[in-house]
């Protein structure tokens, strides 16, 4: 082991003179910045603002006292989330191990002396355990999959509305708009791309036409739009702004969407459908059951990688006042009380987007390989 770490180091990091140059410049740099900031976050740092503003931080300004619909929700998107996962990985005992040091860090973060909410963590942590454990042995579940989600955001948003859309927030909010998003921008976004394939010219032009604006605008114009223009165009429908945020962040990603279908759809050979239609199917059958399942297969990773930057985006919804996890942060530092703690409050926002990205980022190379593995 040890030989074969000096064999790398040597290779990747002395091998040439530019390499032992730019090595001795920059290393002796990145240890120093990783001093100073482990000793200020043990020694200096005050962290205790953490526990004590993990409410408004997680979901926002909403009503303390109607927090039990948060946790339902929370669950539903933990059940959810360990049902995809189980579609890819086979749960193992060892993933069981695994998550019982992050509940035990998530129950520190929230207080062990507050037991109810160390108790919802170990239950939020098992729904999620539970839910990748079944879709990984039991097919018909994984098949199911894509309804249940549709059914699981009905139910989120029928537990959550009754205090009122606009008092969502904090992390929740954000997880709930990164799933809205990725959920049903897919559907939409596969019919774009056969739109923009299709015989019909008009519809081509039309699917053509609305990708290449939608990819050729910023999308805090999109999103600022659409709150602008719903209460105009319908009036009579009196839409929130967290669901007027949805549906900007939907009409916008279904593009990016499509075309990661499109190139998909491109990678399918054509000699499979000219087979099909000598076989006497449909267009419709060709499509559904031939050319569709291997074009998401190639492009799921790249599909993956787009929720990762619908999450990264999620805090442009502050144009149009919602309170995402970026903007409950800025809430907390505008109390006088808590005025000079914008290093930890901004660390901790800081360390847990780089852990949900690089989670994502993590289960798309996985999947990308076990996709490769499948293909050979």
């Amino acid at each position: 082991m040890i030989a074969r770490s000096l064999k790398w180091t040597r290779h990747n990091l002395f091998g040439k003179p530019f390499d032992v140059l730019l090595s001795l410049t920059v290393i002796p740099g990145v240890l120093w910045m990783v001093y100073q900031a482990v000793s200020w976050a043990l020694t200096a740092a005050r962290w205790d603002i953490i526990p004590q503003s993990l409410r408004v931080l997680m979901i926002g300004v909403f009503p303390a006292d109607q927090a039990w619909r948060a946790w339902i929700a929370i669950v539903i998107i933990a059940i959810l989330l360990g049902a995809a996962l189980g579609c890819v990985f086979a749960f193992k005992g060892r993933h069981a191990g695994a998550l019982v040091p992050v509940w035990a860090g998530c129950a520190a973060l929230a207080g062990i002396e507050n037991v109810t909410n160390v108790l919802l963590i170990a239950v939020t942590i098992a729904a999620f355990a539970g839910g990748w454990a079944v879709a990984s042995r039991f097919p018909p579940v994984r098949k199911a999959l894509v309804p249940a989600s549709f059914i699981g955001l009905i139910a989120i948003f029928a537990v959550m509305a009754p205090p009122g859309a606009g008092l969502w927030g904090g992390l929740l909010l954000s997880i709930l708009l990164t799933l809205v998003t990725a959920v049903l921008s897919l559907p939409i976004g596969i019919l774009l791309a056969f739109g923009r394939r299709s015989r019909f010219s008009g519809l081509r032009w039309i699917c053509t036409g609305y990708i290449e604006v939608m990819r050729s605008v910023p999308l805090i114009m999109v999103v600022y739009w659409i709150w602008i223009l719903i209460p105009v165009l319908t009036p009579q429908f009196n839409l929130a702004d967290v669901v007027r945020g949805m549906i900007g962040f939907t009409l916008f990603y279904s593009a990016y969407v499509a075309e990661y279908v499109r190139s998909g759809l491109q990678a399918v050979p054509r000699g499979q459908t000219e087979a099909a239609r000598s076989l006497g199917m449909s267009e419709f059958d060709i499509n559904r059951s031939i050319v569709l399942p291997q074009a998401i297969r190639v492009v799921v990773p790249p599909l993956v990688g787009n929720v990762l930057d619908i999450f990264n985006m999620a805090p442009l919804v502050f144009i149009i006042g919602l309170t995402d996890f970026l903007r409950a942060g800025q809430m907390i530092l505008a109390n006088p009380q808590f005025g000079d703690r914008t290093y930890e409050v901004y660390s901790f926002l800081f360390l847990t987007y780089f852990l949900v990205g690089s989670l994502i980022t993590f289960v798309a190379r996985k999947l990308e390989a076990h996709l490769a593995r499948g293909s050979r």
